[in-house]
């Protein structure tokens, strides 16, 4: 059990459960016991609170209640993603953007062309959504062998095509307007607002709030996906800061040294406040949501009865091929070449390592439209009616068909242009050299930690102690090796420390100097440096002579050279065995990962819902 927990957690395990749960779905359907399914569906619930009250039916509170949570985690992503994340680029924002609209207007344009007028025109929106867990887990099946820029870039994509989705569902696909609760949704969107500028870091007065905006944007008529994503991006999302993560190990000192609930309160409050109410928030919906919302949704709404000759009439039906052209045709070659033009224009840039041929294979597992397109199937003609069920068949059709293009696509671009990758490097270039890098401990130990840093990160390992608890581990196996990432964007002294540490070296004062620039980030200015030469007895006029020369820089420059061609792009990132570490880097789990290597059992992390 335990292992297929472990299983389900990851995005491949996930898309098997879904596409489980749609076949029991349809198996229900089209069974003796089909009149139940339809049963289920339109039993009635609901409560009233005062001069309040709700009742939808089952399948309502599934559509209006469940997905709500659904496009609020995808709210929450899209708010990170701005924040601290791949559209904080402008180039990959700008093909973001336009690869999400372009992915959105060409499906709807092919779908108009092909059902012509008719009742089937209200359905144009089936074919602009696209399915993430879905697409991702059929990314992580037909994909590139390594394709982590790849999922980078069509999360960034969905992103863009998931908010004009929800916008369309919001606006077109609504009920009357009823204007008082519209007010009141309204007035909560405010107050969440205030709630992020103000930094609230509690969870309770956001889910509160929450919840009174969904009651009000049900009761307004408007579809509550457009609350569920409005909310998750006014939800605050920012980096963690240094300042809260040392609160938070002093408060847990003082739980240590004398435990009880007031100290424990206090260890709780610090740790909470260290990481943003957003990716809290996220952390805990994204589990259920990816496996226990979205499959209930697939079994509420995939299941179409195809007795009765429906197969052969959706088969011969303008909605059913609109709907497969439009998601398969529409999305592969609307993102795709929207892709293509902006990044052979200089408009954008995608992700490094993601080629024309990987980008028109993640074009074409977009069309994966599923519960995005079942969703508005649901809205625009109603699940139960003969376009309904046309349309769900098109919907199905168009998940397989979208596959296998994309399958297709990625085995031709890894034959003709040998795009056999999606993703950064993974493996340290170049090797550690004993005459060049600076090592400490034995330079023959069986086991190697490379460390790309920046001398102003707050959560390098010298800066947060975990070199020693690795060396306390290790002893005399373990050699640690650190290389310059200076990120001068965001760290505007770290180009200056770095050459202040080269100089040092070059008087075979490395190590002290870069321990004391570690022991005062907040001091970086030149003339601390010179201090801090003064305090370790260097000669200061070869020292500020080597701090100007164009060697020591070129020495900075080639640890910045290595980094790209490693894939390292941030600070701190670890190299265990010559190999790059993903995931948590903490010295517990550095040392998991440098035992394991030593056992020869070294695992490649799959990606996890839960992380």
């Amino acid at each position: 059990m335990p292992g297929l927990i472990r299983q389900l957690r990851t995005e491949p395990g996930a898309a098997a459960l879904l596409v489980l749960v749609t076949l029991i779905a349809l198996l229900w359907a089209n069974s003796p016991l089909s009149e139940t399914y339809a049963t289920v569906r339109e039993q009635s619930a609901g409560f009233d609170l005062g001069p309040f009250g709700l009742h939808m039916d089952l399948q309502h509170w599934i559509n209006d209640g469940l997905m709500a949570v659904f496009f609020f985690v995808i709210g929450l992503e899209v708010r990170q993603e701005f924040t601290h994340g791949s559209l904080r680029d402008n180039r990959r924002a700008r093909l973001a953007l336009i690869a999400g609209i372009a992915g959105v207007g060409v499906p709807a344009v092919v779908y108009l062309g092909v059902v012509g007028e008719g009742a089937e025109l209200g359905g144009w929106g089936v074919v602009v959504g696209t399915d993430t867990a879905f697409m991702l887990g059929a990314l992580a099946l037909v994909g590139p062998a390594m394709s982590g820029q790849l999922r980078v870039f069509l999360l960034t994509v969905t992103v863009v095509d998931d908010f004009l989705a929800v916008s369309i569902i919001g606006v077109v696909y609504s009920d009357e307007i009823r204007l008082v609760p519209l007010a009141v949704a309204l007035g909560c969107l405010g107050v969440l607002a205030l709630l992020g500028h103000c930094r609230q870091w509690r969870a309770a007065p956001y889910l509160v709030v929450v919840a009174a905006l969904w009651c009000a944007t049900v009761s307004s008529g408007i579809h509550a996906s457009l609350a569920g994503m409005a909310a998750g991006l006014l939800v605050p999302a920012y980096p963690t800061e240094r300042k809260t993560v040392v609160a938070a190990r002093e408060s847990f000192r003082d739980y240590w040294q004398s435990p009880n609930p007031h100290s424990a309160r206090i260890v709780k409050r610090w740790l909470a406040r260290g990481t943003s109410i957003n990716e809290r928030l996220h952390n805990v919906l994204r589990l259920p949501t990816a496996l226990v919302v979205v499959p209930v949704f697939a079994l509420a709404n995939a299941g179409v009865d195809l007795r009765g000759g429906l197969l052969f009439k959706a088969l011969n039906s303008q909605v059913t091929w609109a709907v497969v052209l439009g998601l398969v045709v529409g999305k592969t070659l609307g993102i795709g070449l929207a892709t293509y033009l902006t990044t052979r224009l200089g408009l954008g840039r995608p992700p490094e390592g993601v080629g024309p041929g990987s980008a028109f294979g993640g074009a074409a597992l977009s069309g994966i439209g599923f519960t995005v397109s079942l969703l508005i199937v649901q809205l625009a003609f109603g699940a139960d009616s003969d376009l309904g069920r046309e349309a769900t068949v098109g919907v199905l059709m168009a998940m397989v068909l979208s596959t296998l293009l994309g399958w297709g696509i990625f085995r031709v671009a890894a034959v003709r242009w040998g795009e056999t990758s999606a993703d950064l490097p993974r493996t340290l270039e170049p090797a550690v050299d004993p005459d060049v890098d600076h090592i400490r401990g034995s330079e023959s130990a069986p086991l190697t930690l490379v460390e790309y840093l920046d001398y102003e990160c707050p959560f390098c390992a010298r800066a947060t102690g975990m070199w020693q608890d690795m060396h306390a581990h290790f002893r005399d196996d373990l050699r640690y090796v650190v290389r310059n990432l200076p990120l001068e964007d965001v760290h505007p002294h770290s180009w200056q420390a770095a050459l202040a540490a080269e100089a040092a070296a070059r008087q075979g004062a490395f190590w002290p100097m870069h321990d004391l620039l570690f022991a005062h980030q907040d001091a970086l200015e030149r003339q601390d440096l010179v201090r801090y030469a003064e305090q370790l007895g260097l000669d200061m006029a070869r020292f500020t002579t080597d701090l100007d020369s164009d060697q020591v820089a070129a020495r900075v420059r080639r640890d910045a050279t290595s980094a790209a061609l490693s894939g390292a792009r941030g600070t701190p990132t670890f190299f265990v065995q010559g190999h790059r570490h993903s995931g948590p880097h903490d010295a517990r789990t550095l040392i998991a990962a440098l035992e394991d290597n030593r056992r020869g059992t070294r695992t490649q992390e799959p990606s996890d819902y839960a992380r």
